[in-house]
């Protein structure tokens, strides 16, 4: 909670008083996919996620009369070194790549649908692979069946 939303929530807190003073600004916020739906084994990480849509959203409700543009980043997989970094239970390196992550998007084709999205005012964007497009359909039409389909695949 920490790092993924007590830390943007202090850098918008730094720069909301200069963008409402010149009426202008835009926020563009690196959430992911999973702040809109729930993963078994990664309960911490999407309620972080969850929070920033919560905030981030609300926060585009009460500046849009200063002029104060908010785009939500909601990417997938990316394609980069954060599960070889990324630290097991007992505090030692992974030093291996999930399956997920190999088969990501690339991050300059992420990069590249965050400029683009910002650029055209986008309120949301979605860099993501078809399967984890599919997930965000079912999350808003069905729920229920997507939550199924997710019972197991965690962790």
């Amino acid at each position: 909670m920490r790092t993924n939303f007590l830390g943007p929530l202090a850098l918008t807190k730094a720069l909301l008083p200069s963008m409402r003073s010149r009426r202008q600004g835009h926020f563009i916020v690196v959430t992911s996919v999973l702040g809109k739906f729930g993963l078994p084994g990664r309960s911490g990480y999407c309620a972080s996620k969850h929070a920033l849509h919560g905030f981030f959203d609300t926060l585009r409700a009460e500046l849009w009369r200063d002029g104060i543009q908010v785009t939500m980043v909601l990417p997938g997989y990316v394609r980069t070194n954060v599960s070889i970094n990324a630290l097991t239970g007992t505090g030692a390196p992974q030093r291996k790549m999930d399956p997920g992550t190999a088969k990501g998007i690339t991050p300059e084709d992420c990069a590249e649908r965050i400029i683009s999205a910002a650029a055209a005012g986008k309120r949301e964007v979605a860099p993501v692979q078809m399967t984890e497009l599919a997930a965000l359909y079912l999350n808003r039409w069905t729920p229920g069946l997507l939550a199924r389909l997710l019972r197991g695949r965690g962790l």
